[in-house]
């Protein structure tokens, strides 16, 4: 065999290479211990392995971002086990390395699914840049994913923390201070106060910002398919699942996993995700592997948990490991100083994503607005205004359908909030003929919240 190139002085620089996991397969010892030395300082986790079996037994129990594969290996080949991977659901990156190749080896290695060839021996920097830019692709999959996750998630948002009450100071003092800290957070709020915002503050101001943000809403995971979205799954784990996929935890790996509606998850869901945090490995769904997993926890919850324990729907001990921090955002009718401010927020960014001029709020109409509860909250508010803005003019009335109001300013003002309340909703209702989830996204609440409400007021 070849022998091993010199092991170089560490590049500078190091800090630009992603945090990654790297298996080297490779039946020479001296070539294993030179690439572990090379990598160790610049991916962080290198294990390695001799041949194809006792690779094998490695992805089984750990996740790999990329492989450094030997073609000549005793026993069963490179190729014939990078097949075997590729057909096993395997996604990460492979870079080939062999003393003996031709453009018949070229083309059958890209056929196996490798995404690098490397000739041996080979310079210092060959391998680093086959390995590099093999990351530089995970990390590029993964980001692309998160991306696209995020967008499904939440579609395209444009509310802000913003406001300048005591309450919304408080609100971002309190998240300064959890922002830093290594903590899970807890964020309790009724349904459209802005946890999302608030977790995506606590991201961007701590240390991972620069890692992926992956928010995930509990309430719209399938309870059988819940294990397989948080850690993934293995080719075979459940009928349909003909490749293995990586799970939310992967793909945030170094960053922060926001885990909104927290109480929506099934109890046993709920003790997996206290073993996670317990332990900081994950296992996909039908497979023997043990993910080491960084990630930083967000949850909300729009409903009291202490409550939830108490009635058996919610583990005593996850709610103490979630509540180490504990942040409530308030409701927007504690704060309505701050709608002014809102309204004016909303309209100059929703102008040029909806391509119409901005709208102008008359003072009366402005008082309208002040004197609502707002259930839905700021989401509701948001609502209003872009629905607002693509007819042209603020519609107040959709507010007070039982009452009359003027962009002059003349009006017969309401008296009895809570009754003006159940007007509204009634009449958004009505207006969706009866559809309650169409009718809760227009009021900016949650289906569960306007069930409650129909069921105090006896409305089927």
């Amino acid at each position: 065999m070849p022998a091993s190139p010199a092991l170089p002085a560490p590049a500078p620089g190091l800090d630009a290479w992603p945090r990654a996991s790297v298996l080297l397969v490779d039946d020479e010892q001296g070539m294993r211990n030179f690439l572990e030395k090379t990598l160790a300082p610049r991916c962080g986790n290198v294990q390695s392995a001799a041949s194809a079996e006792e690779a094998d037994a490695l992805v089984r129990r750990h996740r790999f971002d990329l492989v450094i594969l030997d073609i000549s290996l005793p026993g069963k080949s490179g190729l014939a086990w990078l097949r075997e991977l590729r057909e096993q659901g395997y996604s990460g990156e492979v870079v080939l390395i062999t003393a003996y190749a031709d453009l018949d080896t070229a083309i059958e290695a890209l056929r196996a699914g490798a995404s690098d060839l490397v000739l041996k021996p080979f310079r210092v920097t060959q391998i680093l840049n086959a390995v590099k830019h093999g990351l530089d692709r995970t990390l590029l999959k993964r980001e692309n994913w998160v991306l696209k996750h995020m967008i499904s998630q939440r579609g395209e948002g444009f509310d802000g923390l913003v406001g300048s009450s005591p309450a919304m100071q408080d609100l971002r003092r309190a998240l300064q201070r959890a922002a830093p800290v290594a903590s899970t957070v807890l964020l309790s709020g009724e349904s459209g106060t802005g946890k999302e915002l608030a977790a995506i503050a606590l991201h961007r101001h701590s240390p991972r910002a620069p890692e992926p943000f992956v928010p995930v809403n509990c309430a719209s995971l399938a309870p059988e398919r819940i294990e397989s979205e948080l850690f993934g799954h293995a080719q075979g784990a459940f009928t349909g699942a003909t490749h293995g996929r990586d799970g939310l935890f992967y793909y945030a790996q170094g960053g922060t996993l926001f885990l909104d509606e927290i109480a929506e998850l099934p109890l046993a869901q709920q003790a997996a995700l206290l073993r996670v945090l317990e332990d900081h490995r994950i296992r996909p769904v039908g497979s023997e592997q043990q993910i080491p997993v960084d990630v930083r926890i967000v949850a909300a919850t729009n409903r009291r948990l202490a409550d939830e324990v108490a009635a058996g729907r919610f583990r005593k001990d996850l709610y103490y490991r979630l509540q180490v921090v504990e942040i409530g955002l308030p409701p927007l009718r504690e704060h309505k100083d701050d709608i002014a401010e809102l309204v004016a927020h909303f309209i100059a960014t929703l102008a040029p994503h909806l391509g119409v001029e901005p709208i102008a709020v008359s003072p009366a109409e402005m008082a309208y607005l002040q004197q609502y509860d707002w259930p839905g909250n700021v989401r509701e508010l948001r609502n209003l205004v872009e629905r607002s803005m693509i007819l042209g003019a603020l519609n107040v009335s959709a507010l007070y359908p039982g009452g009359t109001t003027s962009r002059t300013g003349a009006s017969a003002g309401p008296t009895d909030l809570q009754t003006l309340e159940k007007q509204h909703i009634l009449a958004v209702l009505e207006s969706v003929q009866g559809d309650k989830t169409r009718a809760a996204e227009l009021l900016g609440i949650s289906r569960r919240t306007l069930e409650r409400r129909c069921a105090e007021w006896l409305v089927a």
